[in-house]
């Protein structure tokens, strides 16, 4: 009777295990579906992966592969920063105190640092307390300026060539992107007369970039007055981004030298490339206080203050900085490096103009060529050396390449070097 009972037990339980089964199986299968189902917003298909983020994947892989690839494609600094900098940095951090959040708007050391910076560089007097704005580098600037003066269907102008974020994250926000051409046989200069034909209804904002990446141009006290003059003419917000000022550059320039610029301009900074600061992510915004007031409403509901150390260690880099470490870190470094990659240039058949500034030298490709990327495959696959098509700046970059200077001069001969042999 036991085994009765027992074998009926265990069929039932059997029975229920599979039911069980089944009924977990179409959760599954429900569950499958409904995950199939969700889509990304339509903003995501509407932007591609950065070039950058993708293109590194692959040097990856061929690094991991025991190819050695010597990279020549990004902007990013390989010399430290200052002395005292590193040191304010080490300095602040032991601070039991420095740890807490910090105010989105900055520490007052930092915000008088960068007003100082720009009288003392620039000769252009900033109020610390309502004319600066520090940011995480100027790509945060990018999207906070956007959110501040552009709704969704407004337009923007947009240089081609010209930094990819500019267009990205217009794209992403709903701006509508008319690009302006800069062209070599201008200097890479906006060509008023071709903007004025221009439609310009709803335009908002019109970025430019100068000194110019990646063309190298190089700021111009007329093309900044005739900027000042545009923007009050057509009521559009000039937004300069004036990283590059310090480069193979002896005059550094800004856009708000130009008398009124204040009143209808913005211009980004950065630590990045003339502090050897990159991984740091300071840079700075300046305008009149109402728009540096608008910008801070928007960052302050997206972000909040940099780590305290991160702040007055900037801030002792703006104030103790001297021409000779800029000269030595800013001219004379990229000098010895611009003439090795000039040999690259040279070897490649491309053409340049000896006269562009910043840290990437930009050349015309042989008409041999059907286009920039066709080059640099041959160069990454042959040669090993990874160097950026012009292309990924808009279609007038499409027959130009860039390289960076952000190399030891070892690297850059090596590389030198080996596109000898590809080319032989």
């Amino acid at each position: 009777m036991k085994s009765e009972e027992s074998e009926e037990r265990r069929v039932k339980s059997e029975e229920l295990r599979k039911k069980e089964n089944i009924q977990t199986q179409g959760y599954s299968h429900k569950k499958q579906k409904k995950m199939t189902a969700i889509k990304p917003a339509d903003r995501v298909s509407a932007v591609q992966e950065y070039y950058f983020s993708r293109k590194l994947k692959e040097v990856a892989k061929l690094n991991a592969e025991g190819k050695d690839i010597i990279s020549l494609a990004i902007g990013s600094p390989d010399m430290p920063p200052s002395k005292q900098t590193v040191e304010k940095l080490c300095e602040v951090a032991a601070q039991p105190n420095a740890h807490g959040y910090q105010p989105t708007m900055g520490t007052p050391e930092l915000r008088h640092a960068m007003a100082n910076f720009y009288k003392r560089w620039y000769d252009v007097n900033l109020n610390a307390d309502t004319e600066v704005q520090p940011l995480i580098g100027s790509k945060e600037g990018i999207l906070h300026v956007t959110l501040a003066f552009v709704n969704p269907g407004e337009k923007v102008l947009v240089p081609n060539p010209g930094y990819p974020t500019y267009t990205s994250l217009s794209k992403i926000l709903g701006a509508e992107i008319i690009n302006y051409n800069l062209r070599e046989d201008n200097g890479w200069q906006p060509d008023f007369d071709e903007l004025e034909k221009m439609d310009l209804t709803d335009v908002k904002l019109m970025w430019t970039n100068y000194p110019n990446m990646p063309t190298g141009g190089n700021a111009r006290r007329e093309t900044y007055e005739r900027l000042v003059a545009f923007a009050k003419k057509h009521g559009i917000v000039v937004v300069n981004d004036n990283p590059y000022s310090f480069i193979l550059n002896d005059k550094p320039m800004s856009l708000l030298q130009v008398p009124g610029a204040k009143d209808c301009c913005i211009e980004f900074n950065s630590m990045s490339k003339s502090h050897n600061m990159p991984g740091w992510r300071v840079g700075m915004c300046a305008s009149n206080p109402t728009f540096i007031s608008w910008i801070l409403k928007i960052k302050s509901n997206i972000d909040s203050g940099t780590f305290r150390g991160l702040q007055l260690a900037a801030a002792e880099a703006f104030n103790t900085n001297t021409p000779e470490w800029h000269h030595e870190a800013n001219i004379t470094t990229y000098r010895r490096r611009r003439d090795i990659a000039e040999q690259i240039m040279a070897t490649l058949g491309c053409s340049f103009d000896h006269s562009q500034v910043g840290m990437f030298l930009w050349g015309r490709i042989p008409d041999h060529y059907a286009n920039a990327e066709e080059l640099t495959e041959k160069v990454l696959h042959e040669a090993r050396v990874f160097i950026t098509p012009g292309f990924i700046f808009g279609s007038n970059g499409q027959r130009y390449i860039r390289i960076s200077l952000c190399a030891k001069d070892e690297k850059i001969k090596e590389a030198l070097e080996r596109i000898k042999k590809m080319i032989n």
